[in-house]
């Protein structure tokens, strides 16, 4: 595994939207020049996976069109793509010093116009609070909302479902659609519910996609914020007092589980219990109680 370390860059309410949500989008944070380069690599497959380049290309740059291997050893990509700081530093204050590199890639090239694909999770796909891996997403391109961006459930990824039972969903309320300036990279908790949405117009749609690993415990050393008190924190997804949150949890669940997920990033896992009812985790527009703090915040944690 090759491995890689830096300094991380999110903060503690930053992390815990993610641990909310289960993604983070960092709009354009790739240059033109290298979003040019990568779309021009990557047309050199046809949509057959054959190279359409000179054979010595082809043995220097083997792969198809949906896995074009040979950009994880150009070292422009690597450089300004896989190594992008944005990118990086989000992924540092997940995963911890020495993070493992991508061994494999993928490119969801499209022809558009499209139905939407099916709901569904990648292959592999383990539900808890345990974040080891992280799914990088690129658009070289500009995906609006007619070229078919990728659709995210925020916070379905404490969502246990068989495919056969979710696939056949149509839109979502309060879904997420990732449409995005060209550059733009998004990371995901590896097993959210997402798929490719409905394109209305003419066109290719590039989206290459990659992982990166955990090789460490987990600890706390993302950058500390002083005011995040753990206690009052808001562990709703979107405004729990409105409709803007998901439709398919049962009410307090995102809240346990962002802030299950939070706790074992701390790596203070152990600590972590739930006691049902109106106690911690909450959403912040419940904390109306007598001392301004819910009952259950476990008295040795972290911020408590």
């Amino acid at each position: 595994m090759i491995t890689y370390d830096c300094k991380p860059t999110l903060n503690d309410p930053e992390i815990l939207e993610i641990c909310k949500n289960g993604f983070l989008m960092l709009e354009g944070v790739v240059s033109d020049k290298i979003n040019k380069k990568t779309i021009e690599y990557i047309n050199s497959y046809s949509n057959e996976g054959q190279y359409i380049a000179s054979s010595v290309q082809r043995d220097k740059f083997p792969g198809n069109a949906g896995q074009p291997m040979g950009l994880l050893k150009e070292d422009w990509f690597v450089e300004n793509v896989v190594h992008n700081p944005q990118a990086v530093g989000a992924v540092r204050s997940l995963l911890g010093k020495n993070f493992g590199l991508p061994n494999l890639i993928g490119n969801h090239r499209t022809e558009t116009p499209l139905p939407a694909q099916e709901w569904h999770v990648d292959g592999g796909s383990i539900y808890g609070p345990e974040v080891n891996y992280l799914l990088a997403f690129y658009y070289p391109q500009a995906c609006p909302r007619n070229l078919g961006p990728t659709e995210l459930l925020p916070g379905s990824h404490f969502l246990f479902s068989l495919q056969g039972y979710m696939g056949h969903y149509g839109r979502i309320r309060n879904s997420y659609h990732a449409t995005a300036p060209a550059g733009s990279i998004f990371l995901t908790v590896y097993n959210i519910w997402h798929r490719r949405s409905e394109s209305t117009i003419k066109g290719i749609r590039n989206n290459l996609k990659y992982a990166y690993w955990r090789t460490v415990e987990p600890t706390r050393d993302w950058v500390i914020e002083p005011s995040f008190d753990i206690g009052t924190a808001d562990y709703a997804i979107g405004d729990w007092a409105s409709t803007k949150q998901p439709t398919f949890r049962q009410q307090f669940r995102d809240c346990v589980d962002s802030a299950e997920m939070y706790t074992w990033l701390c790596g203070e896992s152990e600590k972590f219990k739930y006691l049902g009812g109106h106690a911690w985790p909450l959403p912040a527009s419940t904390h109306i109680f007598s001392d301004g703090r819910p009952y259950g915040i476990p008295g040795d944690l972290i911020n408590s």
